[in-house]
C-alpha cells in the first residue's frame, strides 16, 4: 500500500470545515464524487464503528480510531460490504484491512489547511488521485458559504 496526500486550502475557520466534513446533510454531499448518495452512520467518536455506504448497497465498514475535535479524525478500514453483505475475514479483504485515512485541519494564515492521507492499494491510486481534488474542492464550496 501507498500512502497519498491531498490538501486544499479553505476561507473558512476549522469549526466550519470539521461541520462539513462530519455533517449529516454536508457529509453525502463532499463525498457525492465517490459515489452519489454516500453516507455514513456513526457518532464519529473515538473507537466507533462508522458503515459507509455508496448507496448502492456497497460500501466498508470502519473504526474511528481518533476525534480530536476541529483538528484531526483517524478512520481505521477493516472491511467491504457488497450486496449488503459485510466481509470482515476475506483473503481480500485482509489484503488493506487496517488501512488508514486521516483528516487534519490546519490553520494556515487565517484559513484552513484540510490535509487528507491515506493508504492505498496500487489498484486504485489513480481513482483516489482524480477522486480526492474533486470531494474536496466540494468541502471547499460548502465550507466557504456564508
Amino acid at each position: 500500500m501507498k500512502k497519498q496526500e491531498f490538501k486544499i486550502l479553505i476561507d473558512a475557520p476549522r469549526e466550519k470545515v470539521w461541520d462539513v466534513i462530519i455533517g449529516k446533510d454536508t457529509y453525502p454531499q463532499w463525498t457525492a464524487p465517490f459515489a452519489e448518495g454516500s453516507s455514513v452512520e456513526t457518532d464519529w467518536k473515538k473507537g466507533s464503528r462508522a458503515v459507509f455506504s455508496a448507496g448502492d448497497g456497497n460500501g466498508m465498514v470502519a473504526e474511528i480510531a481518533e476525534n480530536i475535535p476541529n483538528e484531526f479524525l483517524s478512520i481505521r478500514h477493516l472491511g467491504t460490504i457488497m450486496n449488503g453483505v459485510e466481509d470482515l475475514d476475506s483473503e481480500e479483504t485482509k489484503k488493506w484491512a487496517g488501512a488508514m485515512e486521516e483528516y487534519r485541519l490546519s490553520d494556515v494564515g487565517g484559513k484552513t489547511e484540510w490535509k487528507v492521507e491515506m493508504d492505498t492499494a496500487e489498484a486504485y491510486e489513480d481513482y483516489m488521485n482524480k477522486t480526492w481534488p474533486l470531494a474536496l474542492q466540494k468541502g471547499k464550496e460548502l465550507a466557504e458559504q456564508p
